[in-house]
């Protein structure tokens, strides 16, 4: 309050203006409408009243933060300050601009847009360079609207960027040539630029099948589009060329059926001059002095197609004429290029005989021609060595080849190096390979009186006297085979090896493997030693008692119950024999069937064992005279808990008529419990005699009693 008092002193002795009273008292308490707004009034009113503001206010809106410029600068204050507390407001764009775009574009207004114009271009383009199509060339001067057209709320993010969804309808309406018609690709820029629509630039024939090289990238489109022909354009040069192919005569390419590949000889700089046929993509590549040779003097008469690439077409006089040697007499093959190349026809290059069917190695290679080719012939020169070796094969002494009746395939033991000395036959090429201690043996203990055509390749017809005089054992008396290899090895002949068993009829197994010959090959008798078991086991079964295999009729196959491993303990699978064991069988004791001791001829019926078990059974099987085949209602799991085919063998209770009228009670038709023979019919059916016999009136051999009932209805119908 004091402070307001003095305040207003000051006012009444002039020292301060109304409007700073105003201020100050209206700031003390709190009725300012501009909020915390503290400047002077006078900045924007003016003494006059308070409406309307000063012409030319003086508050500097710059320290604001948020300085007005260009068309902010020509605003009006409550265009942006709608409530007079100037503090309250916004200074992004969109606080005071609508969003048009709906925040498709974000919401930096400035981005596109500055104070000088809403429509700014420059930042326009600029922000439009940063998407998916910046705008360059005559888009750059294109409106907005033109692109971005029936899009609702000036929504620009969904303007699609394509060339087509702005031109489909220039696309359309192009005739020259026409694009719709000749379904020309949609992809404007392969052919048009930003530059502008027309003219168009052409195609890049790059990324076409036919690129554009040389004189074609010059050439005017309809050349080759003929009636404005694009798609399917042919590539072939023949397509465009045929009448330059047709119209040439140096060559004249139609009489010498030349091939319309014209690229074969001509390129895309220019038709002529025609570049030189590259020979080395024909068949018949240019080599030597071939390349300088005048086209006319191979293709005569200008004929080109077919012409023939063997060397005799063209060198035959060549052929002909030479005489050192004379090919015609020696009748030398046709294929030049076995002994000539194309560098010269003279000097001929040495043959290369190892491109024949006899490649020199050795000292042939010093040979002089004449020596196999006698009075200079070559063609059907033998190429076996006797024909030229066969003075020295008769000359050899040592050892007399032709009295041993060597063969002459003298390559056996010689080589191409030199005749002498022979090289070692290689008896791993022969019938014979040497191994062990043959490969040290003198030739002459095989090869006796130097013979070596036809020696025998057994063993025995070297090593008879080891066969006569082996005496552990002997192999004479013993009839040993004279295989001596199924014993003894090319090592030694002594120590023999082991005999393989296992190649013979009897391979050892188990406690045979460490039995001693003479067991079993007593005598020394080898061959024809038996090989069933009893022939050595013979003792063993007549001593066994538990059980006695004689007394009980045993098998002598001892196989079905012993093995190999031991004579004790034996097992015998009864399911080999006659009676498998099943059921209850399997634990039964042996005794328990072969009494006595007795296997062989113990019967295999139910009964045999059984008996007892039938006098004794209830019902009383004897008397109802049930059958001995005790299988047909018991099983060899248990004797108790049979079951009856009364149906199958019988008369049928369980099915037809009868089914489930009997009760579950056998008494109700066998009237005699202790006589199952005995049965009744008339207890159940007809009570009245008199009413039976009417309805079997003259019916033969009726009879008012159960067992006539059942020999008329045996299977209880009618």
């Amino acid at each position: 309050m004091k402070q307001r008092i003095s305040f207003l002193l000051a006012f009444a002795l002039g020292l301060v203006t109304p409007i700073a009273v105003w201020q100050t008292v209206s700031a003390q308490t709190n009725g300012n409408p501009h909020g915390n707004l503290v400047i002077d009034c006078g900045s924007c009113h003016t003494s006059e009243g308070w409406r309307p503001l000063a012409a030319k206010p003086s508050f500097r809106h710059d320290t604001t933060g948020f300085p007005l410029k260009d068309a902010h600068a020509q605003a009006a204050c409550l265009s942006c300050h709608r409530s007079l507390v100037f503090s309250n407001v916004g200074t992004a764009c969109a606080d005071c601009h609508r969003d048009a775009h709906r925040g498709d574009l974000g919401f930096r207004c400035e981005d596109c847009h500055d104070q000088q114009s809403w429509t700014n271009q420059r930042a326009m383009r600029e922000r439009h360079n940063r998407t998916r199509l910046p705008l360059v060339g005559v888009h750059a001067n294109v409106d907005c609207d033109s692109c971005h057209r029936s899009l609702q709320g000036s929504r620009y993010a969904l303007t699609p960027t394509t060339c087509g969804s702005c031109h489909v309808q220039t696309y359309l309406n192009a005739k020259n040539p026409d694009h719709a018609g000749r379904r020309f690709s949609t992809r404007c820029e392969d052919c048009h630029t930003l530059a502008g629509w027309r003219p168009a630039t052409g195609v890049d024939h790059d990324t076409t099948a036919f690129p554009l090289r040389g004189a074609h990238a010059g050439v005017s489109c309809a050349q080759c589009h003929v009636g404005g022909r694009f798609a399917g354009t042919p590539k072939d040069c023949f397509s465009c060329h045929q009448s330059r192919y047709t119209a040439t005569t140096n060559p004249n390419h139609v009489a010498a059926n030349f091939p319309k590949t014209c690229q074969d000889c001509h390129t895309s700089t220019a038709w002529r001059p025609a570049a030189s046929i590259d020979h080395s993509r024909t068949r018949f590549p240019l080599t030597g002095s071939h390349q300088g040779v005048d086209c006319a003097r191979c293709h005569v008469g200008g004929r080109f197609t077919g012409t023939s690439t063997e060397c005799v077409s063209c060198h035959q006089a060549n052929y002909n004429g030479t005489t050192n040697p004379n090919h015609v007499s020696a009748n030398f093959p046709r294929t030049c290029q076995d002994c000539h190349t194309t560098s010269a026809w003279k000097p001929a290059a040495s043959i290369d005989h190892s491109k024949t069917r006899f490649p020199l190695t050795g000292a042939h290679q010093a040979a002089n021609c004449a020596r196999c080719h006698t009075n200079g012939r070559y063609a059907g020169t033998p190429t076996d060595c006797v024909s030229c070796h066969q003075s020295n094969y008769n000359g050899t002494t040592n050892p007399n080849h032709a009295s041993a009746g060597f063969p002459r395939t003298c390559q056996d033991c010689h080589s191409t190096s030199a005749w002498k000395p022979a090289a070692s036959i290689d008896h791993s090429k022969t019938r014979f390979p040497l191994t062990g201690a043959h490969q040290g043996a003198n030739c002459a203990r095989c090869h006796t009186n130097g013979r070596y055509a036809g020696t025998p390749t057994d063993c025995l017809s070297c090593h008879q006297s080891n066969y006569n005089g082996a005496s552990n054992p002997n192999h004479v008396s013993a009839n040993f085979p004279k295989t001596c290899q199924d014993c003894h090895s090319t090592s030694a002949w002594k120590p023999a090896a082991n005999i393989d068993h296992s190649k013979t009829r009897f391979p050892l197994t188990g406690a045979h493997q460490g039995v001693n010959c003479a067991r079993c090959h007593t005598n020394g008798q080898y061959a024809g030693t038996p090989t069933d078991c009893v022939s050595c086991h013979r003792s063993n079964y007549n001593g066994a008692t538990n059980p006695n295999h004689q007394a009980g009729g045993f098998s002598t196959t001892c196989q079905s119950c012993h093995t190999t491993n031991a004579w004790k303990p034996a097992s015998f699978d009864h399911n080999t024999t006659r009676f498998a064991l099943t059921g209850a069988h399997r634990n039964t004791d042996c005794a328990r069937c072969h009494t006595n001791g007795r296997y062989a001829g113990t019967p295999t019926t139910c009964v045999s064992c059984h008996q007892s078990k039938y006098d004794s059974a209830s019902p009383n099987h004897r008397a109802s005279g049930f059958p001995t085949s005790c299988q047909d209602c018991h099983s060899t799991s248990t004797w108790s808990g049979a079951t009856f085919d009364h149906d199958g063998r019988f008369f049928p209770i369980y099915s037809g008529n009868h089914r489930s009228v009997w009760g579950s009670s056998c008494a109700t038709c066998h009237t005699n419990p202790s006589n199952y023979a005995v049965f009744a019919c008339i207890n159940c059916h007809e009570h009245s005699k008199s009413s039976t016999d009417n309805d079997h009136k003259n019916v033969r051999g009726y009879s008012y009693d159960s067992a006539s009932c059942y020999r008329c209805h045996p299977r209880g119908r009618e």
